[in-house]
């Protein structure tokens, strides 16, 4: 079958997907954005965190036949062009980037809560990563990243 779908806000297709492709498979071998990671397919770890429709979701478990018609805004479509979101920016500003495996869905995430509470408690802020994991780092360089970018706005 035929997806189409708007991809960081370009009409996007994909053909001869079968029924059971996820989401996460269609955005990274298909339309070439290997940002979202793979790395559970059960939603369990956050590495495929994308919006779809304005909420995120994981990815790995949306069916890719689900998105048709959908709106989807990956890692990549946070960036205007060469400059990094905010919280992109600042992810790498304080150094919660290592392997990069689980950054792109908490970025996502971090993303997320920032247009939803601009000025989010410590505890809203772990709330809001709490479905991504990430096994380099203890996390403080994480949350220092998201209150910077609290901050910035």
């Amino acid at each position: 079958m035929r997806v189409t779908l708007t991809v960081n806000g370009e009409q996007r297709w994909a053909d001869d997907v079968w029924e059971g492709e996820s989401l996460l498979y269609v955005l990274r071998e298909r339309l070439g954005l290997p940002g979202s990671k793979n790395a559970c397919e059960q939603g369990e770890c956050g590495s495929c965190t994308v919006y779809l429709d304005g909420a995120v979701v994981c990815s790995c478990l949306v069916a890719a036949g689900q998105a048709e018609g959908r709106e989807v805004r990956t890692v990549e479509g946070l960036a205007d062009g060469e400059k990094l979101d905010p919280v992109q920016q600042f992810f790498v500003d304080s150094g919660a980037v290592q392997c990069g495996f689980c950054t792109p869905g908490l970025v996502v995430a971090a993303h997320d809560l920032l247009a939803r509470e601009p000025d989010p408690s410590d505890e809203e802020i772990r709330e809001a990563l709490a479905g991504n994991l990430c096994r380099c780092t203890g996390y403080e360089k994480i949350l220092e990243a998201v209150r910077t970018a609290a901050s910035a706005r």
